[in-house]
Order: structure tokens, then C-alpha cells, then sequence
């Protein structure tokens, strides 16, 4: 989606402009190959959200925030629309308050319009946070309005975890003490939604930036509550040793991997979209190998299937797409020029610079274009005192005031609260879907934040004419009426397994295994290969470890293994693993393990190969383990450019499976299969490999 302007342009932001051009934030890197030069926070403009225009940077190269140490970089924007002004949250990479090269803070600006001019608030809204003689990752915010009016801060990262801090009503400063909602060395890049009454974390996992081996992608909690707890669809905490985490993004073996750190917005159709970054696997930096990341900005549909949210149905990131968000409706006006797409009733309204006002009284403005069947029409609204503003669908009336939007329809009126006042702009969304309708006024920047929703069951059918309705001092802008998006309600198929071609019930009568580096303390015994965890490793140039490995069969297959590995929970037990592995070299492989990174335990499906004269090595994250945990790696040949595909995914019952990215080999390797235990031999843990089987996969 940035290819239009910029080679790179990550973490980005999005908000919808309230003169209709939506528009997006990166975090401060370069924008073009050979460039050379850091943007402070660019900002892009679309009105489709397809083509970009860059427009400029949020500050000059002297416009660091005063708290700011020279040569700081700015990270990882978020800008929301409160209030009447635009606010942007960013990491500053370092301040003057602390000794520290990397003590990060949360800083924090405003600005009158989605490009500035923008003015920094003097003291950071999140300070650094020392944690013994180093800082925990202040970085990576993203804001949440809740539905009561309440305000609030998500950021943090690996280094410490994810955090929550509740903000004053102008959302510059915090209240009280912040509070953690997910476990460390796990999670970076948060976001949150509400939805249906849930609230959803989703967060980033695994590296950013580790070239043609980076295995970011995206997770998901949800809670129903702001402050969590927030566990994911198999009801696993998101704080815990063992953290869990329902994939929503995840790298399909196209040309796009490390896809992450997102924003999504909702089209005029009522159709949710993420846009993230990625990087190509083979061009990974921007300019010479194994510096900066190149990570341009993707965007795809984001479907909400069994109360979860999953990018395309599951099927990952798109190479080319057909598809693009709904951004014109049958009725469609900016209000930039005069009323002639309206009819009867004009008397009382006026188009002002981008907007139209309705005065005193009452009044209604009808548009030419009328609705029927499953529609979904939204306003920008600003009222004065006392006044009260919406739409009009068929006999249908959808009103905000100060303090209520109210929906009547057939005789039958339904009313909800709203927080605080309506003196700036507001979003109110109307979709009527067979005889429901459902009303939302949420913040102008459209980013799925809810104020207030109201449903409807209308005795009466609603359709007709389409137009807005006013009492007293009321504007309009951003006008639409188009057809409501239909839905995707089904996952796509996973792999299932099929006929059994090949294992080893470790029963003594198994074969056709082959070393790499014998282990002789790796024996079965009592229907088990008991491996203890070697102190050596398989990543790195040091290649200590051994491998266990067998001739896969022709064709597509699943290998499936059962591993059992104690490694406790909460406490530092840097790196031991055991489980599966895809293997062509030492240098070029992917393994499929349960492990223990410092105080978590996850499932990594990590990838080294070698690039550039160098060794790279990066990691996607699937399921969380448990004791015991169930491994599958599905292998296909890709039928257009014969590289072979290995997709993860792990289970904590044997039952249940969690799907994660997929890795990918040269058409001309031939990998073999196979088992791994390594990582670090103390404290002392056997690995216990209860099978290995080889099915064909369906």
C-alpha cells in the first residue's frame, strides 16, 4: 500500500480525517531506498485507502519534544481525534532525565488538523521506568476511549511486558499507577477494540527486524473489561508463564513475512480492514544487508469469525488482492461545494467551509439517492447545546444529543446514554440489516472505539428515503449510504491429517533414522525416546547440537510428534527446546520447538539460513505449551515456484490445534524431518518424545 511513496513506512497509524482523506503515520526511518535520512513520524494521505500520498513528517529535524536527549528517535506513532483536536502518542528512544542510552518514554503531542501543525506537550504521558540499572521497553502506544468516557494507554513491550495506564480526560497525562495485562518477552505493538461487547488486545509477537528471517505476527486477547484480565479462545491468560495468545496475522509463505504491529479502521460498508507492516523475503533491508529493515505498509480484510478477530478468514497476508475497502457510498458528500445532491427542505441549511449547518428549528435535508435492503449510512456531527442531530433511513430516525442516541422506528423508541458533551466532532454509524438496526457514535477518527450502541428491532420495514435530520444548531459532514458488507462467517479449511505413510512408536521395532552428531544419550526405553536437553544449540555458527532426522516421503504430508519437557513455569531458563525440525544443513533449517525464553514458555518456530555471507535467524510464535505439547509441521510443494512450504501448529491436548506462520525452502533442497532437544543443558530435563508420525495431509 506505501509502494506509491515510500519503500518503507512501518508501525503504521491510521485515522480518518475529518475532511475525509484518511491518513497514516509510520514510525521514523527512512523512506526510500538510498535515501539515507530518518523522517520524524511522515504522515501519508489516501481517499481510498489503496492509493498513498506522502504529505510530510509530523516535526523538522529540530522538533524533538524538550524532555528529548539529541539523535532520539521517534517510534511507533498512534494518533487519535479527542475532543476536538488531534493527539499523538510516539516512543522517544531516550530522554535527558536518565544516564541511560535506552531509558524509553511515551511522549506525547496535539495538533488542530491529521498533519499539524503539531505541538509537543512538555513532559512525557509515560515517563521511563527503571528496572534495576536498565529500563523496561516504555514503547509502542496505542489509546482506547472506553464506552463511559474513561480514557486510557496501552504500551510496553518485550522488556517488561505489556502495561495499561488510565489518562486524564485530555489524554496528555496518567492516572494513577499503570497495570500490567500481558507477560513479558512476549508481546509488542498493542491495540485495542472493543467489539460486541468484548474488549480485544492485539498485540505483535516474536522479532521485528530480523531481515529474511523475521517471524513477526499478530495475537489476540480478550476481556470484558479495559484493565483485563485478557485470556485468548481456548481461555489461556495472556499473563501467564505459559502465555497464551489466538493467532489474527500470520505469514502464509507468499512473498510477505514479519507481517505486524497494525492499526485497523472499519470501511463505510461496515467492513473491518488491518493495516500492518511486512517485510519481502528477498528484499529485506532497505539499503545494504543487515541494516535497516525495509517494511512497507500492507493492508487486508480483517474478518470477526466465532468472536475472533482473523486477517482474511485465516488465509494471512494477500500478495495480489482484488479486494478494497468500501471509501465511496451511493450517497457520498464532503460538502465542499453546494446542495444539489440534495432535495426539498434545503431552507435552513448552509454549506460552510466543508461542512453543511443546519440553524434554529427543526429541519431535514433529503438525499436523492434513497435506501433499501441492507445498508449502512454515517455522519460527522457536531451539536450545539440543546440541539440534536442524525439521520433519517425509510421511517427510521437515528438522533445524538448531548446527552443520548436514541433510535425510533414503527412507534418503538430505544435510548442509551452518551459520556460527556457533543461541542466537537462526532461519528454516528447506522446499519439496518434485515429489520435491526443498529446506531453507534463513537469518536470522529472512526477507529471502532464505541461511545454508545443502540440496537432495534423495527415492526415496520426500513427503507426509503435517506437524509439528516435536526433540532437547533447542528453540522454535518462526511455524509455516506452504501450497501452493508456482507460478513465472512467461516475459517478457511486447515490441514487435517490422512493416511498414516510412515512412524516410529518408539516400541523398539522403528528405523530409518539418520544422525547428525549422535547423541548417545538419547535411548528409548518403555515406549519413549528419552532425550536429555543438550547444553549445545542448533542456530549460530557454533552448530553444537545434534539432530535426529529421517527421509520424508514424496509430496504433500504432515509429521506429527507428542513431546513431553518439564520446564517449569515463571522462572529463567534461557533456551532449552525440544520438538520438531525441517533440515537441509546446519545452516538452513527451521525447528518447531516447546521452549523456554527467560521467564515465558512458548512454542517458536524459529528459521536460520544464510543471507548476504551471513547467518540470520528469526522466529514466528505459535501455540502456547503446555508439560506436554503436540507438534505438527504440514509440508507442501508450492505448485507455481517449487519451494517447499512448512506450516506450525501445536496443541496443549492433542485436540485443539493453534496455527501458526509458515517457513519456506529452495525448490532444489531436499529437507529432511526430524526431532531436536538442545538449547542449554542446566537444569538437567529430558525430553520425551512419546511418537513420531508421518500422514498424508488433506
Amino acid at each position: 500500500m506505501s509502494a506509491g511513496f515510500a519503500d518503507s513506512f512501518a508501525d503504521p497509524a491510521v485515522v480518518r480525517g475529518l475532511d475525509g482523506y484518511w491518513y497514516s503515520y509510520g514510525t521514523s526511518d527512512p523512506l526510500l531506498e538510498g535515501e539515507g535520512k530518518h523522517h520524524r513520524l511522515p504522515i501519508a494521505r489516501s481517499s481510498d485507502l489503496v492509493t498513498w500520498t506522502y504529505v510530510g513528517d509530523a516535526f523538522g529535524e529540530d522538533e524533538l519534544p524538550p524532555y528529548a536527549a539529541p539523535g532520539s528517535l521517534l517510534w511507533a506513532p498512534d494518533v487519535r481525534y479527542l475532543d476536538g483536536r488531534y493527539v499523538m502518542y510516539f516512543t522517544v528512544t531516550n530522554t535527558t532525565t536518565t544516564p541511560h542510552e535506552w531509558d524509553y518514554s511515551i511522549g506525547v503531542a496535539t495538533a488542530p488538523t491529521p498533519t499539524g501543525p503539531w505541538t509537543h506537550v512538555s513532559a512525557p504521558v509515560v515517563p521511563p521506568r527503571p528496572s534495576g540499572d536498565a529500563y523496561w521497553n516504555t514503547i509502542d502506544p496505542a489509546q482506547f476511549t472506553d464506552v463511559d468516557g474513561r480514557k486510557y494507554l496501552y504500551f510496553g513491550g518485550f522488556f517488561g511486558g505489556l502495561w495499561m495506564t488510565e489518562l486524564t480526560a485530555d489524554g496528555l497525562r496518567t492516572v494513577g499507577q499503570p497495570q500490567q495485562v500481558a507477560i513479558d518477552n512476549k508481546f509488542e505493538g498493542s491495540f485495542v477494540v472493543r467489539h460486541d461487547g468484548y474488549y480485544y488486545l492485539l498485540a505483535s509477537s516474536a522479532n521485528c527486524c530480523a531481515g529474511p528471517t523475521t517471524g513477526y505476527s499478530v495475537l489476540a486477547g480478550r476481556a470484558t473489561s479495559p484493565r483485563g484480565p485478557f485470556t485468548d479462545k481456548e481461555g489461556r491468560p495472556l499473563l501467564a508463564s505459559r502465555a497464551g495468545g489466538t493467532p489474527v496475522l500470520d505469514q502464509n509463505g507468499d512473498r510477505w513475512i514479519g507481517t505486524g504491529h497494525h492499526a485497523q479502521l472499519t470501511d463505510l460498508a461496515g467492513q473491518d480492514w488491518m493495516l500492518y507492516h511486512a517485510i519481502d523475503r528477498a528484499d529485506p533491508y532497505l539499503d545494504e544487508p543487515f541494516g535497516i529493515n525495509e517494511r512497507p505498509m500492507l493492508l487486508d480484510r480483517l474478518d470477526w469469525i466465532d468472536g475472533w478477530p482473523t486477517v482474511r478468514a485465516g488465509a494471512g497476508p494477500s500478495e495480489r488482492s482484488g479486494e478494497a475497502p468500501v471509501t465511496r457510498g451511493v450517497v457520498d458528500d464532503r460538502f465542499t461545494g453546494d446542495l444539489s445532491g440534495w432535495r426539498g427542505g434545503t431552507a435552513g441549511w448552509s454549506v460552510q467551509e466543508g461542512y453543511v449547518r443546519h440553524g434554529a428549528g427543526s429541519g431535514t435535508l433529503t438525499a436523492r439517492q434513497g435506501s433499501g435492503g441492507d445498508v449502512r449510512a454515517e455522519t460527522n456531527l457536531r451539536l450545539a447545546d440543546e440541539a440534536a442531530g442524525g439521520l433519517r433511513i425509510g421511517g427510521a430516525r437515528v438522533q445524538v444529543s448531548g446527552e443520548q442516541l436514541t433510535v425510533t422506528a414503527g412507534g418503538v423508541r430505544r435510548a442509551v446514554a452518551l459520556p460527556g458533551g457533543a461541542a466537537s466532532w462526532r461519528n454516528l454509524a447506522v446499519t439496518v440489516k434485515g429489520p435491526t438496526i443498529t446506531a453507534q457514535v463513537g469518536a470522529a477518527d472512526r477507529l471502532e472505539n464505541p461511545q454508545a450502541t443502540v440496537r432495534l428491532d423495527s415492526p415496520t420495514p426500513v427503507s426509503g428515503a435517506f437524509g439528516l435530520v435536526a433540532r437547533g444548531a447542528a453540522d454535518f459532514d462526511n455524509v455516506s449510504l452504501t450497501r452493508l458488507a456482507k460478513p465472512v462467517t467461516r475459517l478457511v479449511p486447515t490441514p487435517r491429517p490422512g493416511r498414516l505413510l510412515d512412524a516410529d512408536e518408539f516400541d523398539g521395532r522403528g528405523g530409518g533414522w539418520q544422525w547428525v552428531r549422535e547423541d548417545g544419550a538419547a535411548k528409548v526405553d518403555g515406549g519413549v525416546l528419552r532425550w536429555p536437553v543438550q547444553g549445545g544449540d542448533l542456530s549460530g555458527s557454533a552448530n553444537a547440537a545434534g539432530a535426529l532426522l529421517r527421509t520424508p516421503p514424496e509430496g504433500d504430508y504432515i509429521i506429527e510428534t507428542k513431546v513431553t519437557l518439564d520446564l517449569g513455569e515463571d522462572t529463567v531458563r534461557n533456551y532449552q527446546q525440544a520438538g520438531l525440525v525441517a533440515y537441509v544443513s546446519d545452516d538452513d533449517f527451521a525447528r518447531l520447538c516447546q521452549v523456554a525464553i527467560w521467564n515465558t514458555r512458548q512454542v517458536e518456530y524459529g528459521r536460520e539460513l544464510s543471507f548476504a555471507g551471513r547467518l540470520s535467524y528469526g522466529a514466528n510464535i505459535v501455540g502456547p505449551p503446555a508439560r506436554t505439547t503436540w507438534l505438527r509441521l504440514v509440508h507442501q510443494v508450492d505448485p507455481v515456484n517449487g519451494e517447499h512450504e512448512f506450516r506450525a501448529a501445536s496443541s496443549a491436548d492433542g485436540k485443539t490445534w493453534t496455527w501458526g506462520g509458515v517457513w519456506t525452502f529452495g525448490k532444489d533442497t531436499a529437507p529432511r524431518i526430524g526431532l531436536v532437544a538442545h538449547g542449554g543443558a542446566q537444569p538437567a530435563v529430558d525430553a520425551e518424545f512419546d511418537y513420531v508420525r508421518v500422514y498424508r495431509s488433506r
